[in-house]
């Protein structure tokens, strides 16, 4: 007779709850579905299951502002725009999410998943998470228990982890997230600094950056502003894309030639205060239009784990390289006139002149002014020509305005009345009122 044939899945109990390998990637959707052998394990648990409180308690830890919500984060028009762009991102991902738990709850009621092991007991430590009443009267009284609750404890705190791990990412059912026979329990801690981080302060940039390459690689690293890693890159989602309405804190994932080793990205200038500067004035005026300039990113060699990239602007043959480190500074500290603002603003405070792109892009150190407002036209160039310029002036008083508009005298930073007014191409911009540039 042949031998007996041996299962190599590992039993379900005690801290097992899937058959996952001991690291792989997996989408949203992937691991949302690879955890449902949680929910299986509730609903069979529960001697008789109100589907409507559970899906309630899904939408209620997810939801922002309810008793129940595992991210106390209250977003308001005087938020920081950190803040703002996550909190936007929270309700919209935990919605989502919300909605593939209802469907599940559907599906499982009446084609139930066959678990290896039978009856599944996982023990689930708590994790702080708040029930509404019913879900604790469902859960905790006549018609659970012990091992309901912690099943379904389990369940919903891999939730949470998946909406916070993704909330760094533009496009976040495509991000590749790091998985363990835990699940996504690996994260908990450097979810906890980035939470802490946002909810006490205005969160830095390197931190979403860190939080991002936890939850797609497992691993801190140098501080930087994006990161290569197993066949894609992860860079803040302006590149490539209108600096006027782009997110000035979240991040793309792109798939594309990478390493397999994790190498972050960091700017040339890591204290730009120090940089030479050259005052705009002593810059030639604008002259009549100009032709197109060509923008494409252009990576450095690798050094100690570590890559600087620039943008490289071309011209009639004649090529200019910014750091693309120090464009995406520019782009978090600018601010952005709102067509309201830009409609109804009165004549410029001082005098005002046009600077040529060419030559600004061109300008040696970083540009700034001293007398007046300063306009600089990147309306017919692509996006990656406008971030360069970005890359190329001091930031401070630096305002993007959607082409056509103008804008008032009040100054758009801190350190007096000159400014540099980049005219971008007039996109819709769907931010309610003027926004605050970063804090250095």
């Amino acid at each position: 007779m042949p031998p007996a044939q041996t299962s190599t899945a590992p039993a379900l109990g005690g801290s097992r709850w899937n058959t996952f390998p001991a690291t792989r990637t997996m989408r949203a959707r992937q691991f949302f579905t690879g955890a449902e052998p949680l929910l299986q394990g509730v609903i069979d648990a529960l001697h008789g299951i109100d589907r409507e409180v559970l899906e309630d308690q899904i939408h209620a830890t997810l939801g922002l502002g309810t008793r129940e919500t595992s991210l106390p984060l209250a977003v308001g028009p005087d938020s920081a725009s950190a803040a703002r762009e996550l909190g936007t991102q929270a309700e919209k991902i935990g919605r989502e999410i919300a909605s593939w738990a209802t469907a599940a709850l559907d599906r499982l009621l009446t084609h139930r998943i066959p678990l290896p092991a039978g009856p599944m007991v996982v023990r689930s430590h708590c994790d702080g998470h708040l029930l509404t009443h019913r879900a604790a009267d469902l859960l905790l009284g006549s018609r659970g228990g012990p091992v309901a609750m912690q099943l379904y404890n389990e369940w919903l705190h891999q939730m949470v982890l998946l909406r916070d791990a993704l909330l760094p990412f533009t496009n976040w059912q495509d991000a590749p997230l790091l998985v363990t026979p835990t699940g996504l329990r690996h994260i908990e801690s450097a979810r906890d600094s980035f939470l802490t981080e946002l909810l006490v302060r205005q969160i830095r940039h390197t931190s979403i950056v860190d939080f991002a390459r936890h939850a797609v690689t497992g691993t801190s690293g140098p501080a930087g502003y994006g990161f290569d890693h197993g066949g894609g890159t992860v860079l803040p989602a302006v590149v490539g894309t209108p600096p006027l309405t782009a997110p000035r804190h979240l991040l793309t994932w792109r798939p594309g030639p990478a390493a397999d080793d994790t190498i972050t990205y960091v700017a040339e200038m890591q204290d730009y205060y120090a940089a030479p500067r050259t005052l705009i004035e002593h810059l030639p005026p604008a002259t009549a239009a100009q032709g197109p300039v060509a923008g494409r990113v252009v990576v450095r060699p690798v050094v100690d784990g570590t890559r600087t990239a620039r943008i490289a602007v071309t011209h009639d043959g004649t090529t200019a390289h910014l750091d693309l480190g120090q464009a995406l500074r520019g782009h978090r500290f600018a601010h952005r006139f709102s067509h309201q603002t830009a409609a109804t603003g009165a004549t410029t405070a001082g005098s005002t002149r046009s600077a040529d792109l060419w030559t600004a892009l061109r300008a040696p150190g970083l540009l700034w002014t001293q007398d007046g407002d300063v306009t600089l036209e990147a309306t017919g160039q692509d996006n990656l020509v406008a971030l360069a310029l970005l890359g190329r002036l001091y930031p401070d008083n630096v305002g993007l305005r959607p082409a056509g508009r103008h804008v008032g005298p009040a100054a758009a930073g801190t350190n007096g009345p000159g400014r540099l007014i980049v005219d971008l191409p007039d996109h819709d911009v769907t931010e309610r009122q003027d926004s605050p540039p970063e804090t250095r």
